[in-house]
């Protein structure tokens, strides 16, 4: 396992995420027609990124307790770059998140109505469509050119498949991507990952996102050699739902606690990873606290 952070006694609390909170609730505009039917506190395109130094601890918050869902985070990356596209599937790695969406496939014209389809974020990750008609692992891609090339900018993915995540009839997807734009940089001998999200709910779903892919930069790190560096998340559309902000108060009354250690079994390859692989410790977060959901 990677030995990468300090002590916890020289961790030093963050507060990024409880800033940008603070930043949403200070400066807005009110989105009012959105698809979840609350308004929405939105800051479009001037969220500063988060930066995360993973000596500094993993990110995963602590204003409020996450132990009982970064498993089932860690698990929905794990599905998603190994190709899962159906409830069934997503459950078999163990998450539920997409439970609510079963029985909806039929809708997009899809044989199995527990699919999210060719346009979701298994389908690009692993599938990516080719040409010639066959799918393209991206994150296998990722892996052979970060050890054939370690010194090129190009390490990117995208969970963007434009033709069927459109509006309109040939609208392939239950849920259209909203994170999953990567971009890997070998600094330093040090590997880096910058993700970008385009639409970020800050109280429930970036939580989940923080912890997702800092767990993917370390499994990256696992089979290419390299340390974890940075992890860098920003954002595009961040907003806080109306209904949400409450609780959001109530959170931002609490001070931010040192973030958690999370080991990774070391695996030399990226798709043999599952959540049983992950050891998490020294988490000291906050009492837990339900955040209501915009559907």
């Amino acid at each position: 396992m990677l030995q990468i952070y300090k002590p916890l006694n020289e961790r030093t609390p963050d507060d990024q995420y409880s800033n940008r909170l603070n930043m949403i609730l200070a400066n807005h505009i009110l989105a009012k027609n959105t698809p979840q039917r609350f308004g929405a506190l939105t800051r479009f395109g001037s969220l500063p990124p988060m930066e995360f130094d993973l000596a500094n601890g993993v990110p995963l918050i602590t204003e409020r307790s996450c132990e009982r869902f970064w498993r089932k985070a860690v698990a929905e990356i794990i599905a998603f770059i190994n190709g899962a596209r159906t409830t069934d599937e997503f459950r078999s790695y163990g998450c539920d998140f997409w439970d609510d969406y079963d029985g909806k496939g039929t809708a997009l014209g899809l044989a199995d109505p527990n699919d999210m389809g060719p346009g979701s974020y298994g389908a690009a990750f692993h599938d990516f469509p080719m040409p010639d008609g066959s799918g393209f692992n991206q994150l296998q891609n990722i892996v052979d050119q970060i050890r054939e090339y370690p010194h090129v900018r190009s390490h990117r993915v995208t969970p963007w498949i434009p033709y069927y995540t459109r509006r309109g009839p040939h609208r392939k997807v239950e849920v259209t991507p909203c994170h999953g734009w990567m971009h890997w940089r070998v600094l330093d001998n040090k590997l880096h990952l910058s993700m970008y999200q385009y639409s970020a709910d800050m109280p429930i779903g970036v939580p989940s996102n923080m912890i997702q892919y800092a767990a993917l930069l370390l499994m990256m790190c696992e089979v290419t050699g390299y340390e974890p560096g940075t992890y860098c998340h920003g954002f595009s559309d961040a907003h806080i739902y109306e209904n949400q902000v409450d609780k959001v108060r109530e959170l931002l009354g609490r001070s931010p606690r040192p973030f958690p250690r999370l080991f990774v079994r070391p695996r030399t390859n990226l798709f043999d990873y599952r959540v049983e692989d992950f050891e998490l410790d020294e988490y000291n977060p906050h009492p837990g606290m339900k955040i209501p959901y915009a559907p």
